[in-house]
């Protein structure tokens, strides 16, 4: 990255010299605006609501400040203990990431009247453009090509689609499309409420809805002495609920007189305003090659990135840079290759882009020209309260062929543990001859989302590779373990079983004295080594490598080959008789001994949830049976020594009713 795109006869303001940032955000953004800020020799402050203690972003920073609570409302947009935080710290700027508080003047205002400095572009630019309905008139009078405003109250069906759109704010929040005029007020009411809910302001307008449109935009950056310069062109159409998926840079496609057009409308627009800092002008290309202006974000791009790649800059140390006083040179840099970037999710597009929660054991993702933006790592929680994106992951490459070859192999080969995520789409997405031919529209996955989606990989061979490395010991376990049981008079094949997307596949096996265990009923498959985290087959003549990843206290499997990433659910020998027993019953789960009873355990009895009542042993283990709720024991059929049956009745605890 470029450090030094600024002019380096320009001394620094002596009014704005830095020495420590806030990030007024959490995440990806807080992380990656960190790295930048300490190549500058800058300090770092982290501000964390509780669901995020321990957070990345907070492991990373160079002190952090608590904000109580966990809704977004109580902390993350709570701009005065967002200052108070800042000046606690001993920070002297605050820098807003993306989202939350980015694009609100009032607290931009708030920041320089606590004598900070504000990292963004001045207080009266963003209220120019924090309203879409205002900006579109500005952007009119500087002569910017835009579409014109649909009345609700007035529309007819010569004028659908429409699109609604909340005028504060960003990231598809308050987006609806209406198809039909019946639909328009329960629309409009939702829209309002979810615009309320994300920007605190209930406004929406409606405008011409263009099918096959591309969402083509242009980064710029300014500084405070009149230079503006225009960053090339991305292209966001991949979108998902009004979100972007995937993006890159140069946008493709583009007649050089189109793309010249949007370079002097975006700078139009910041000349506008008086902008400085880092901003985004975005546009709607129609089929035919016409632009509009949509909005400029007064704020840094999730999709950065890839201008920075295409152009070896740092956008935000540029920033940094541009609120000490320093002065652009007054051309940018040339643009070299193509950047490609695709935002990994915790969600599930096959169910409605379900977000995800929980935890993710592991995050592992490199390769060759790739960059990965990410605010979590492996053993981190992914929680409920925001949004679900666990990385951006960039590549650049001499053509856009390669980016495109080289992310979807990085995401392909990725390690990625403990959640549902949306790799297997982006993937699929960027092989899909539509984007591959640079064919691009934000109706892509309108049209093409169920093939994307459908027929999950076979793990059929992932399954083996399960259960052979479940089944191998590790290499410290005493002889007999790593012997597996073996014996000199043949026996029945050992069996474990596993689901995935709703296919069952059970794998027999027969431990063998030396070497690894022999697969029974598999015929062109041949096991040359199994290992609990690396198992080896050889298929048809092919050899294979298999990675696998048990976790504890869980029936999941991760296996991970050039054949897919699979997640299995190992199901147990026995059926947990719990299913399909009223609460309360407490049955065996396997057949065993009673060895162990609770000190004092007798019906009458209180206990609580999670205590432990009885030990079976099975299969040479003790496996614990504890109360199911709290209340009262009310029958012990178990006794001391006694053999019992899979799903034989143990005790009955009686819950107590709730207060």
């Amino acid at each position: 990255m470029n450090l030094h795109a600024l002019n380096p006869l320009d001394a620094l303001d002596p009014r704005h010299p830095l020495t420590s940032v806030l990030v007024a955000n959490r995440g990806e953004i807080a992380v990656r605006i960190f790295r930048s800020a300490r190549a500058l020799g800058l300090a770092t402050v982290a501000v964390y609501s509780d669901p995020d203690d321990g957070a990345l972003h907070v492991r990373e920073a160079d002190a952090a400040v608590r904000l109580p609570g966990a809704a977004p409302a109580d902390t993350y947009l709570r701009g005065d203990l967002i200052i108070a935080a800042a000046l606690a710290a001993g920070a002297d700027a605050v820098h807003p990431g993306y989202g939350f508080l980015s694009e609100n003047a009032a607290f931009a205002r708030a920041v320089e009247a606590a004598g900070l400095v504000w990292i963004g572009p001045p207080p009266a630019a963003i209220e120019a453009m924090a309203s879409k309905t205002r900006a579109k008139e500005l952007m009119r009078a500087a002569g910017v090509p835009l579409l014109e405003p649909v009345d609700p109250a007035r529309a007819a069906p010569a004028d659908l689609p429409l699109l609604l759109k909340a005028a504060a704010g960003g990231g598809g929040r308050g987006m609806r499309v209406v198809r039909d005029l019946d639909s328009l007020k329960e629309e409009l009411e939702a829209a309002r409420a979810e615009a309320r809910s994300a920007f605190g302001d209930d406004e929406v307008f409606a405008e011409p809805y263009v099918e096959r449109g591309r969402h083509v935009e242009v980064q710029v950056l300014a500084d405070a002495h009149g230079t503006v310069w225009a960053l090339g062109t991305r292209d966001c159409s991949l979108q998902r609920r009004h979100q972007k998926v995937i993006e890159e840079a140069p946008a493709p496609a583009l007649p050089e007189s189109l793309r010249e057009n949007l370079h002097e409308a975006a700078v139009a627009a910041a000349r506008a305003v008086s902008y400085r800092g880092a901003g985004t002008v975005e546009f709607l290309v129609t089929a035919d090659g016409r632009p509009y202006f949509l909005e400029m974000n007064t704020r840094l791009q999730v999709e950065h990135p890839v201008t920075e790649a295409v152009f070896g800059l740092d956008l935000v140390a540029l920033q940094l840079r541009i609120a000490e006083g320093e002065a652009l040179s007054l051309d940018p840099p040339r643009p070299a290759g193509h950047a490609v970037e695709a935002r990994l999710y915790a969600e599930d597009p096959a169910q409605d882009w379900r977000p995800q929660a929980g935890t993710l054991h592991t995050l592992s993702l490199s390769g060759p020209g790739i960059r990965v933006d990410t605010g979590f790592a492996g053993g981190d929680t992914v929680g409920v309260h925001y949004d679900p994106m666990l990385a951006k992951v960039i590549a650049h490459a001499p053509t856009r062929a390669e980016a495109v070859r080289a992310l979807a192999h990085a995401l392909d080969r990725a390690r990625i543990h403990g959640l549902t995520t949306n790799r297997e789409l982006l993937v699929r997405s960027l092989r899909h001859p539509e984007f591959v031919a640079a064919r691009l529209d934000t109706g892509f996955y309108d049209r093409y989302l169920g093939a994307l989606t459908d027929a999950a990989p076979d793990a059929g061979l992932s399954a083996l590779a399960a259960a052979l490395a479940e089944a191998a010991p590790a290499p410290a376990a005493p002889l007999a373990v790593r012997l597996g049981g073996w014996r000199n008079v043949p026996s029945q094949p050992q069996s474990r079983t596993y689901t995935h997307a709703g296919a069952t596949h059970e794998v027999r096996y027969r431990p063998a004295r030396s070497g690894p265990p022999q697969l029974v009923d598999r015929p062109g498959v041949r096991v040359l080594a199994a290992e609990p985290e690396r198992v080896t087959l050889e298929v048809d003549g092919v050899r294979r490598l298999f990675h696998v990843k048990h976790t504890s206290n869980s029936p999941e499997v991760y296996v991970d080959s050039a054949l897919g990433a699979h997640t299995l659910t190992r199901l147990p020998r026995f059926a947990d008789p719990q299913d399909r027993t009223e609460p309360g019953s407490l049955l065996a789960p396997m057949p065993g001994t009673v060895v162990r009873i609770a000190e004092g355990l007798a019906p009458g009895s209180a206990v609580t949830a999670g205590q432990p009542l009885l030990w079976l042993e099975a299969m040479k283990m003790e496996h614990r049976i504890v109360s199911p709720a709290s209340g009262t024991l009310t029958a012990l059929h178990a006794a001391l020594g006694r053999q019992v049956e899979f799903g034989a009745l143990l005790a009955v605890v009686q819950e107590e009713p709730p207060a």
